[in-house]
Order: structure tokens, then sequence, then C-alpha cells
């Protein structure tokens, strides 16, 4: 797979230079949340600056949304305003003085300083740093940073899957797996009326815990409870670790499972040791034996949950075009959530933390949660503003 650099139309040309922004984005550039997506990528190679930014004229640039600013117009409404854009002006090459440095720890630092360093909002919300870094795991790095009322995951695989074609093809697209959901009109009669059921019954009940959640059912205060108001004085800190893909393929077939249950049991497992260690610190005057015991009744005690990002477009077959009018595939933030509840325990046999997260999510599947708190939050913000 190769980055496209042929000059080609930009998808979306001939829609409005003026974009009023979605709830969701909206709910993004707010001060409470200003959320960004940084994402790392490692490469084999040296980069080339110059052949980097042509690359980024040819594709990116030509995206609405990168080539775009946030301005408030005259009744304070927030639009998306086509502006030129200089691709220079977005790529930064730091100075880089290792030493006797270790360079993955000085990668982990230096994404999380990024963390702390607001977008240009007097220019399109995103960056590339190039880092030449050579790390654990590659011989030079990019960082991308972009503000997440530009788009969702989705949006920025498809922008991806549009700039990149196959090495076998220049002028094809990579081929992407088809999509074998469950649909009721598969099933037969009877099937399709208990499917129904379960699926009103389980909406039902995800909204009511919803609401509850809202109101006044809290996770338990625990030493990773934070508060998503961070200020000023506080830095966030990201640690990363590589694991191999085909070791988390081979757990996920046998399992039959998906790659994001695996990843979603292992946190749990993690999240379970490392609060039974934190608990079991602060008892060891009871003993080693009656602290253990002690640590994993507390585990059971703690409402622990995890909100889950999930894709609510109905289809996912035409991202390369998502940028084009009248695409199927919708660009943006369209990203509904679930509240998944984390089951914390010591289990003998580890595989149990995956055949509980295959439970849980084989019933929110079946299930609109994530549709209700798309739409909800959609009508509160349109309604109340982000407040």
């Amino acid at each position: 797979m190769k980055i496209k650099t042929g000059r080609q139309e930009p998808a979306g040309q001939g829609e409005h230079d003026d974009e009023p922004l979605t709830p969701t984005a909206r709910l993004f550039t707010a001060p409470e949340f200003n959320c960004y997506i940084t994402a790392v990528i490692g490469l084999k190679s040296k980069i080339n600056r110059d052949v980097f930014i042509e690359g980024l004229e040819q594709t990116l640039l030509k995206h609405p949304r990168f080539s775009s600013i946030l301005v408030n117009d005259s009744s304070q409404e927030q639009k998306w305003v086509r502006t030129k854009v200089v691709a220079g002006d977005h790529v930064i090459i730091p100075k880089i003085e290792l030493e006797d440095a270790n360079a993955d720890a000085f990668l982990e630092s230096y994404v999380s300083d990024l963390t702390t360093i607001p977008l240009d909002t007097s220019k399109p919300l995103w960056e590339v740093h190039l880092l030449d870094l050579k790390t654990s795991d590659a011989q030079n790095v990019v960082v991308l940073k972009i503000h997440h009322s530009v788009g969702d995951g989705m949006s920025l695989m498809s922008l991806v899957h549009a700039c990149t074609r196959k090495t076998s093809n220049h002028e094809e697209l990579p081929s992407l797996p088809n999509e074998n959901r469950l649909s009721s009109k598969s099933m037969a009669g009877y099937s399709r009326l208990i499917w129904m059921v379960m699926l009103v019954w389980n909406t039902l009940c995800d909204a009511l815990k919803f609401i509850a959640t809202t109101m006044f059912l809290k996770d338990t205060d625990t030493p990773i409870k934070g508060d998503f108001r961070l200020s000023k004085s506080k830095r966030m800190c990201l640690v990363h670790r590589t694991v191999d893909l085909e070791d988390i393929k081979l757990i996920k077939n046998a399992m039959k499972m998906t790659v994001n249950d695996v990843l979603l049991g292992v946190a749990q497992a993690a999240l379970s040791e490392y609060l039974e260690r934190r608990y079991g610190e602060k008892e060891k005057k009871a003993g080693e034996h009656e602290s253990k015991r002690n640590s994993s009744n507390m585990l059971k005690e703690i409402r622990l949950r995890a909100c889950l990002l999930v894709n609510i477009r109905p289809t996912t077959g035409d991202l390369a075009n998502m940028m084009a009018k009248g695409s199927k595939c919708k660009w943006g933030n369209w990203i509904g959530y679930m509240l998944f509840p984390l089951s914390l325990a010591l289990h003998d046999d580890p595989l149990e933390h995956l055949r509980r997260v295959k439970s849980i999510i084989q019933r929110k599947k079946n299930s609109l949660e994530a549709l209700l708190t798309f739409t909800s939050t959609k009508i509160l913000i349109k309604m109340l503003g982000v407040v």
C-alpha cells in the first residue's frame, strides 16, 4: 500500500463553502471538553519533508474539513469556512536532542506534552509532527493531532483509505473486508419475533440505566477515577505498549469474538490486577492471605463502567467516497456510546474475562443504546446548548 500523490479533483468540492457545526462537533469544541485525536505512526524509512508536504497538498488539503477554519457568525453560530491552506504551516519538525535518553520514553513524553498545547484556531484544526526518532518499533515517527470536531475515527479511516492505493495496482483502492451484520430479515418468523422482543427489552433497560447514570448512579471512587476537567497544572501521561496483532487475532478466532472484544477483555483483566494490587498495598498489615481476600472482595463491590464509542452509520461500505456529496457513508461525528459495566475480579482462568465481555457485548449489540445516546445528546445540545 502506498500514498497516492496523483492530482485529482477534491471530493466534496461542489459543496457550500460555509457549513454550520453539528451538535456533536459543538460539544467537542466546548472548553470543558476540547477533544483531540492523536495518532502515532511508525515508519520503516526516513521521512522526506518536501515529498511529505507534496503528498498532503494532493490528498489531505483537498478535503473541506482540513482546509476550513472555525468562525463565529453574527449570531454566534460556529461554522466551517473554507480558507487557503499552506501545508508547511501544519508540518512541525522539532529539534530532538536525546543524548542518553530513551527514545520510547521521549516519544511518550512528547505526545503527552501535545495534550496540553491547544491548536491554533486561526488555521484548520490539524497538524503533523515529523520526528526523526528511532524507537524500538520504527525508524521514524509521525504524530497526527486533529481536533475531534473535524470528524470521528471512521471519518479519518475513510480519509486514509481514499489516500492510499494497492502496491499491485496504483489506481485501485485497497480492499476492505465485507461486513456480516445480523439482520432480522435473515431470520425465520419466530426467531425474528424473539429478536425484536429482546431488542425492545434491552433498549428499555439500557435507557433506564442511562437516565439513572445521568442523575445519580455514579461509579465508585477508585484510584483510577479522575476528573475530565483537568486543571492546567495537571499533565496527562500517555504510555504505550506494542502487541502483536496476530496474537490478538489468534484469541479472536478461538473465542469467536472481535478484536475490540479481546482488547476490552484484556483491559478488564489489567484493571482488576491493578486495583487488587493497589488495595492490597493498603491492607498489608492484615497479613498476606487476608489482604488478598479482602482486596478481592472489594473488587466485587466496585462499580466501574467504560464508555464505548460506537459508529452508528448504517453502512461503512463507501469509505473512499465519504466526503462526496450524496455518499451513503456520512463524514463527521456519527458516534453514539454504550455504558459497559466492567466485571472486576481475579480469575484463575484469564479467559473468563473474555467470556464475560463477549456475553455483555452480544447483548449490547441487540440494543439501540448507541443510537439512543446519539439522538438524545443531539437534541439536548440543540435545545440547551453546550453547558
